[in-house]
């Protein structure tokens, strides 16, 4: 997919509007602050830009956009580290409320999400990784469990979370179903990560027979397989922005050290490198563009390119990164440059959704290929 001029503009939109109110100085400010992202910023973009709207139904009072433009946007956020929760809630909260398809929870829940007063977070569930339990009450259902690493979970307003139907007939093997807790909500207590990449905080949250709203239905699992499909269309956008920026950085830097007596992008080593660098973002940006005008264009295709966006993505981009950290050489590795912010986020980024062999493994069951 080739983008369209409109796209284009998008992107030059959201790329000014991102070097004048996050650049990699106020990047570095929140990350080693203990604020999650710059409030001010977050409502500019949602409100002036109106970005958390962008895959919302115009029925629904949103901007009536795709999946392939939430795309362009995270790849411009990725390309700036710019820390915010629009992975978590303009992307998988609004996700999970538009599939679920229940109407009531969508008219409720929804418009705060889409205009930015709200943030919202979806507590990703990973393969192997432990769910609450849901048991019904006289108020609904009562939440008790972990659920680990959530995007946005110290500071969410509101949390979207699988959880599964407990009864004394399934005994915690019943379906998974969607919960919606709010933030103040008794029994959750959130605890707050130390993480690798500073700019992307995540908590982990502990319910203790906490009020929930059910939100979809009983059965949830082809609603969750399919946020998550978009959610690795849209991460895959950002590594990508990421990936580009890496590649931007050390060809310049490549034109302009001086090692004896040369340029350093003369010798034939790092011409190779970043031969090589420049052959995995071309076809890293094939497979995004892909599958941003499948999540759009073409359901039925949807989780074979997103399972392989994620299995080529996630090691490209800390591929290249790790690349650029060390073709910069020593002060590469200085906290004072900014390597090692691209490095982190590439590493997280690859384990976000579940490490490398469980997107290949996704991918080689969508194909057929397993035994």
């Amino acid at each position: 997919m080739i983008p369209t001029e409109e796209q284009q503009e998008l992107a030059a939109s959201v790329r000014d509007f991102l070097a004048g109110t996050a650049p990699m100085a106020k990047v570095r400010e929140i990350a080693e602050s203990s604020a999650p992202y710059d409030p001010d910023v977050w409502a500019r973009m949602t409100g002036e830009l109106d970005l958390a709207a962008l895959a919302v139904p115009e029925s629904l009072g949103g901007a009536g956009a795709g999946h392939a433009e939430v795309a362009v946007v995270m790849e411009e956020l990725g390309a700036a580290l710019a820390p915010s929760p629009y992975l978590a809630s303009a992307v998988l909260a609004v996700n999970v409320l538009l599939e679920s398809g229940d109407e009531t929870a969508i008219k409720d829940l929804l418009p705060g999400i889409a205009t930015g007063t709200t943030v919202a977070t979806f507590a990703i569930p990973i393969l192997g990784e432990p769910i609450p339990g849901a048991r019904k009450s006289s108020g609904g259902y009562e939440l008790s469990g972990p659920a680990p690493r959530v995007l946005s979970g110290a500071d969410a307003d509101l949390i979207l979370l699988a959880a599964t139907l407990v009864d004394e007939v399934s005994d915690g093997d019943g379906p998974i179903a969607i919960f919606a807790v709010e933030s103040g909500a008794s029994g959750l207590t959130r605890t707050p990560l130390t993480t690798l990449d500073l700019t992307r905080p995540q908590a982990t949250l502990t319910f203790d027979a906490t009020p929930a709203r059910q939100i979809g239905p009983d059965d949830a699992s082809e609603v969750i397989s399919r946020v998550l499909d978009l959610a690795s269309v849209a991460l895959a956008a950002e590594q990508l922005g990421g990936l580009r920026r890496c590649l931007d950085t050390i060809v310049e830097y490549a034109k302009l050290r001086v090692q004896f007596g040369r340029f350093v992008g003369s010798f034939q080593g790092v011409k190779h490198k970043l031969a090589d660098m420049h052959c995995t973002l071309e076809q890293a940006e094939s497979i995004v563009r892909y599958a941003a005008w499948t999540a759009d264009e073409s359901p039925d295709e949807l989780p074979v390119a997103a399972a392989l966006a994620q299995s080529y993505l996630g090691r490209a981009y800390f591929q290249v990164a790790k690349d650029h950290l060390l073709l910069h050489g020593g002060i590469g590795f200085t906290w004072e440059h900014d390597a090692h912010l691209y490095y982190k986020r590439a590493k997280s980024s690859e384990l976000l959704l579940g490490p490398p062999r469980h997107h290949r493994a996704r991918l080689a069951e969508r194909l057929g290929l397993t035994l």
